[in-house]
């Protein structure tokens, strides 16, 4: 039984670094990806068949999907998985987004967990289509949080 708490052999003692991967879009991709986070199911796969795979699966992400949450983290985008911890109020993750000098996914991921002064950074310093993301992206947390909370919807995610 204990044999269940003890460490893989074949897990590394040491973390492996990866390289992060440039995560610079233009604003008809961030209105794209704001719509997959909405829900158009048909955009996200359109991201994933062109190109942007790495938007594909932090969509699903912030669906609570672990398969993509890991696949951002083993592919060079701990960075949009540290944003969106951020989003469900890690502080540690957004401690990372700002000692690694990314302060844009640190104020978006705190202005979509309703932290007032982030959402006035992204107002001062952040274009229209980053801002639209950030609250289709609260907008599905808050679904998803009201979900869990709600005994007759235990286990549904939107």
């Amino acid at each position: 039984m204990w044999d269940f708490f003890k460490r893989k052999k074949d897990s590394p003692k040491h973390p492996v670094q990866i390289e992060l991967k440039p995560i610079n879009y233009s604003s008809s991709v961030i209105l794209l990806w704001a719509k997959a986070i909405e829900g158009e199911t048909e955009i996200q796969k359109g991201l994933f068949h062109n190109g942007y795979r790495e938007l594909y699966h932090a969509t699903n992400a912030i669906f609570l999907v672990q398969e993509s949450r890991d696949w951002l983290m083993q592919n060079g985008y701990a960075h949009l998985m540290a944003m969106i911890n951020t989003c469900e109020g890690h502080k540690p993750a957004g401690e990372w987004l700002l000692k690694n000098n990314m302060p844009l996914l640190y104020h978006l991921g705190r202005s979509v967990d309703h932290e007032q002064e982030s959402m006035q950074w992204i107002v001062a310093n952040a274009t229209q289509d980053l801002i639209i993301l950030a609250r289709s992206i609260q907008y599905t947390k808050d679904q998803i949080e009201e979900n869990h909370n709600d005994i007759h919807s235990f286990g549904k995610d939107l």
